[in-house]
């Protein structure tokens, strides 16, 4: 990993820069060089004693680094009816130009299931490396250990900010704290008290893509069992509210994985309002009547074995025996001796498995929170403030709602790339 200084022995308590970054994740190297790259002077202040904390253990250290969607109509509905801002910024960086920033400078792009994008290396330091790189080309001044403590503003406008180390100003300055997801990585919502401060309309933050907990004590049974184009269908009072196919994963305590982080927000919202079950079927592209002739079939193909032993032609063998227990079938039944009411029910359990929520788990394990600046305060050709003339906002500090498998990150990269450039031509000769 490269080594870099935060110059605590020299601190330029009075030093005047064009742009000043405040918070060293992905959002802010991205905004710091690309401020750089267009000349002006930039200063990057992260408290964290090194850059991209958080970047570093995304995608379990891989690095999802974007979803390559190239459609950008497409893409923009990955965000619901707010992705429909993102249309201009994207017009300055897209998926493919993200791709080519990256590959441009040294670090390849693979695509994995679901347009889900990884360096090759599959190694998130190599991410924060290239960004490194990219800031030390461009002489931007990263100042480590340092923190924000107060924003000065005078006439609408950012005057200093005042550190633990001194008073700092600049002529544009970028807000880039990201949101309240994995707090011990220094993101704890400072972004959030000073736009407060200052004016701008601030939704509370959420966890939103974060696992979900069950009641069910047999889940623990399941731990670690990953399942792929299952279905997980939402109830609330009765009425089925949301039903996605995906990936899961069973954990100790209930549930995680693409599917569940990506309907986390919705389920978290109707538990508000009142118990939650969820309905697993593990069969989706098969009616009842198919799944029972494929299991007629299985059965009788292995009719003098115990269905323990056979169960893994059917699902997963481990998931197989808590599914066994749950319908409360003797593992060591000869399959000739099942009886068709004994197999017709365990078709229905395969076809609605019944969960009961009992909560989410909170923003120390979410993938991303929600919440953030009202994206109506924001001109996202520019990623300016409308209300503070020398501020911009970029990524996990915008209220978005993002799904999982890159989507997040790419927020990062395109509102810091258009806010960079944008502070760049704003600065003061």
């Amino acid at each position: 990993m490269d080594t870099y200084a935060s110059d605590n022995a020299c601190y330029p308590s009075l030093m005047h820069y064009d742009v000043a970054v405040i918070g060293g994740g992905p959002a802010g190297m991205m905004a710091a060089g690309r401020a750089a790259e267009l000349g002006a002077t930039v200063v990057l202040l992260e408290k964290n004693t090194i850059l991209g904390k958080k970047l570093l253990i995304s995608g379990g250290g891989r690095c999802n680094i974007l979803n390559a969607e190239f459609d950008t109509r497409l893409l923009t509905e990955k965000y619901g009816k707010k992705g429909k801002a993102l249309f201009s910024a994207f017009s300055h960086l897209d998926v493919q130009a993200t791709i080519d920033f990256f590959e441009s400078r040294g670090l390849p792009i693979k695509v994995e299931a679901e347009k889900r994008a990884f360096p090759k290396s599959d190694s998130a330091e190599d991410v924060q490396r290239t960004l490194i790189k990219y800031m030390q080309k461009g002489n931007v001044k990263i100042l480590l250990g340092t923190r924000v403590t107060d924003v000065k503003v005078t006439d609408g406008s950012i005057a200093g900010l005042v550190t633990n180390k001194g008073l700092l100003t600049a002529s544009q300055y970028i807000l880039a704290t990201g949101g309240k997801s994995h707090p011990e990585t220094g993101s704890t919502g400072d972004g959030f008290l000073w736009m407060k401060k200052l004016g701008h309309t601030v939704s509370e933050p959420d966890p939103a893509l974060v696992p979900v907990t069950l009641r069910n004590p047999w889940v623990k049974d399941a731990a670690g069992i990953s399942l792929k184009g299952v279905k997980l269908s939402v109830i609330h009072n009765g009425t089925k509210h949301d039903a996605r196919v995906g990936k899961m994963l069973f954990t100790h305590t209930g549930l995680s994985g693409p599917l569940v982080l990506n309907m986390s927000k919705g389920i978290g919202s109707l538990l508000k309002n009142g118990a939650v079950d969820l309905s697993l079927d593990l069969f989706p592209t098969l009616d009842f009547g198919a799944l029972d002739r494929k299991l007629l079939s299985v059965f009788e193909a292995g009719k003098n074995k115990m269905i323990k032993n056979n169960i893994g032609e059917i699902v997963q063998p481990r998931l197989g025996h808590v599914l066994l227990k749950l319908s409360g079938i003797d593992g060591s039944t000869p399959l000739h001796q099942l009886t068709k009411d004994q197999r017709l029910e365990f078709g229905r359990l395969l076809k609605d498995i019944p969960l009961s929520v009992s909560g989410l788990l909170g923003a120390e394990d979410a993938i991303v929170t929600g919440g953030g600046v009202s994206l109506k305060e924001i001109d996202f050709k520019t990623m300016q403030s409308k209300l503070i003339s020398n501020l911009f906002l970029v990524g996990d500090v915008l209220d978005f709602d993002r799904p999982s498998g890159g989507f997040s990150l790419q927020i990062c990269w395109t509102t810091a790339f258009v806010a960079g450039t944008s502070a760049a031509k704003h600065r003061v000769s």
